[in-house]
């Protein structure tokens, strides 16, 4: 396994994130231990989950399952760089979701509790939250940095303007700030090169991806595969911890009119010999300032599935290639769309 540094920070992460998403949702508690088991056994040391992921959603079902998968000892917690999320809804009552200092602090106690950690490694603002200042947000974190309870802070689903009003906010009091930007991001979705990658580049965050494949568009959904492998993602892998959200409606919705990107794209990839899945994972790690995609497998066997995207290596002709499939927004604010 390949590592890197998490953004500006000196914590080293590997280039695959495990996702947890589908842990007490799709995949039962068992798998989900195996999983993280076998990950390990791969070098993979970089897990991302979220108070809300799980079903029933409120009571973090992800967090216990990994909770409970690290109370087993044996240096789990140490090999393992580990990042939740807050903001979403917990409850019924008006501070129990958002990015208050009140749901910052409560929000933070219950993910440790479930987790059966003493800190979280990277802490994440599943999204923004514009009524809360960010002072308030601000030494909200850092009051739990002082207490050992965090150690870094990133963002999710942040504009680049917002990652700017963070940074100068933090740098304002002075904090540390943010070191990650989780995002949508992938071969067909890349709007944030226009201005969300320029501004993690611009101030040393990693970007992590969610949803890498598309909701499985691109993970060889329209035919056979190199090999006489069948169809469809490796081994039946979801979409990068997140795209059970949207495997079902954007893939529905979508697929017809990608249509003839999608042929031309999945031919390309029988032409290299690798599977569409891991061609879109190879891409994505060949961006500037990607730190990690985020898989998301069910089983053992589609995590598997998963590592040889770090060991592929995509020359210029290749990613050109790829860019005349999906050409994107035409690169970085404000020259793609002007002088």
């Amino acid at each position: 396994m390949e590592y890197t540094h998490l953004g500006r920070s000196g914590a080293s992460v590997s280039r695959l994130c495990l996702g947890t998403m589908n842990f007490g949702a799709a995949t039962a508690e068992a798998d989900a231990q195996q999983i993280m088991d076998r990950a390990h056994e791969h070098g993979i040391n970089f897990f991302d989950t979220s108070n809300t992921y799980g079903q029933p959603r409120a009571e973090g079902v992800s967090e216990q399952i990994i909770g409970r998968w690290l109370a087993a000892g044996s240096g789990r917690r140490d090999r393992t760089v580990l990042a939740t999320k807050l903001y979403g809804g917990k409850g019924d009552w008006p501070n129990d979701r958002f990015l208050s200092a009140l749901n910052i602090r409560r929000s933070c106690e219950d993910s440790l509790r479930r987790l059966g950690t003493d800190r979280i490694d990277l802490y994440q603002m599943h999204h923004v939250d514009r009524s809360t200042p960010w002072d308030e947000i601000w030494e909200a974190m850092d009051v739990l940095r002082t207490q050992g309870k965090i150690i870094y802070v990133g963002s999710s689903n942040f504009a680049g303007w917002h990652i700017a009003q963070a940074q100068e906010a933090a740098r304002r009091r002075p904090s540390f700030g943010l070191v990650s930007e989780q995002s949508l991001y992938n071969l067909s979705a890349r709007t944030v090169e226009l201005e969300v990658l320029p501004a993690c580049q611009g101030y040393g965050l990693g970007v992590i991806c969610w949803s890498p494949l598309h909701g499985g568009l691109l993970g060889g959904l329209l035919g056979g595969l190199p090999g006489g492998l069948p169809g469809g993602l490796p081994g039946g892998m979801t979409d990068g911890g997140q795209g059970g959200r949207r495997s079902g409606g954007r893939a529905a919705e979508v697929r017809d009119v990608l249509r003839p990107q999608l042929e031309a794209y999945e031919q390309f990839c029988a032409e290299l010999g690798e599977r569409p899945a891991t061609v879109a994972l190879a891409w994505l790690l060949h961006q500037p300032a990607v730190t990690a995609p985020i898989i998301g497998p069910r089983t053992v066997a589609q995590l598997d599935s998963a590592l040889r995207a770090p060991q592929l290596a995509l020359d210029g002709k290749a990613l050109a290639r790829l860019d005349e499939i999906f050409p994107g927004p035409g690169g970085a604010a404000p020259e793609a769309y002007a002088w």
